[in-house]
């Protein structure tokens, strides 16, 4: 299968405290694909591979990039965001649906699971950091403050460092300052911000209810990248998985396989997909 460019419909909806911006593209079973803090441009590749036989919806998580809050200085909690997501699946009327989620999306997907299970068939949480779930929870909230503080402090590159060492992922310094220093995107610059001051912690600290989603109708796969071995994330979605009596399911790459090499990654999740 190759990669094509698919214009998709793009429109937004008004929910509590938010205009969320969404696109759809194609047609056929819904599928859902989620970000937080990265935004549907991270998607859109993927979302084009889908779409050649599935109606897929992406969207801007609130207070990134096109989906405006009315109160900037209000949390986008897991809550919040699932919130979010029902109102824009019922929205689009082509539920229920399959619904993955990365990183942070995938935090939201398994609060969506929670509080409205009718709504997807099947949640695929892929490297969601639930830093709650894991022995060193209080030392991992203890530098994630830290962290956050750093970046209030005006220091941007050494919160992305503390970032990347929290999350075990090996990045130079140089490569770390060339995409965090210097003049940036005054648009790039505001998502940061919301991310660290009204999003990470949140998102970080929710501890999901296991029973709840154990006896939820919606199917939970917990999803790893093939190439996050020692990652934090790697940890929290084993000990999630533990938690829900179930076996991770490996996904291409790593942390952002979706993004990295969304060819392999759409066969992968046809296949798991498919298995339901």
């Amino acid at each position: 299968m190759t990669e094509t460019s698919i214009t998709p419909t793009t429109a937004t909806l008004r929910v509590p405290d938010a205009l969320l911006h969404y696109e759809l593209r194609g047609r056929g079973p819904l599928v859902v694909l989620v970000a937080a803090p990265m935004d549907a441009r991270s998607f859109e590749p993927l979302a084009d591979l889908l779409a050649a036989d599935h109606t897929v919806l992406t969207t801007d998580p609130r207070g990134i990039r096109r989906s405006e809050v009315d109160d900037p200085d209000r949390d986008a909690t897991p809550e919040l965001r699932a919130d979010d997501l029902a109102r824009l699946i019922r929205h689009v009327d082509a539920g229920p649906a399959a619904v993955l989620g990365s990183s942070g999306g995938a935090v939201s997907v398994l609060a969506l699971a929670q509080a409205h299970p009718e709504l997807a068939h099947t949640v695929i949480a892929h490297e969601p950091p639930l830093d709650q779930l894991v022995p060193d929870r209080e030392d991992l909230l203890r530098r994630t403050d830290e962290m956050i503080a750093t970046y209030r402090s005006g220091d941007a590159v050494g919160a992305w460092r503390q970032f990347m060492a929290i999350a075990n992922i090996h990045m130079p310094d140089e490569v770390v300052e060339h995409m965090f220093g210097g003049e940036r995107d005054p648009r790039d610059v505001a998502d940061e911000r919301f991310q660290y001051e009204h999003m990470l912690r949140p998102t970080v600290e929710w501890v999901p209810d296991l029973d709840a989603l154990r006896s939820a109708s919606s199917r939970i796969v917990v999803g790893i990248g093939e190439d996050s071995g020692g990652e934090l994330c790697e940890r929290t979605s084993i000990a999630l998985a533990e938690g829900l009596g179930i076996e991770p399911t490996r996904f291409p790459g790593g942390h952002i396989g979706f993004a990295e090499d969304p060819a392999r990654f759409a066969v992968r999740l046809r296949e798991v997909l498919g298995a339901a």
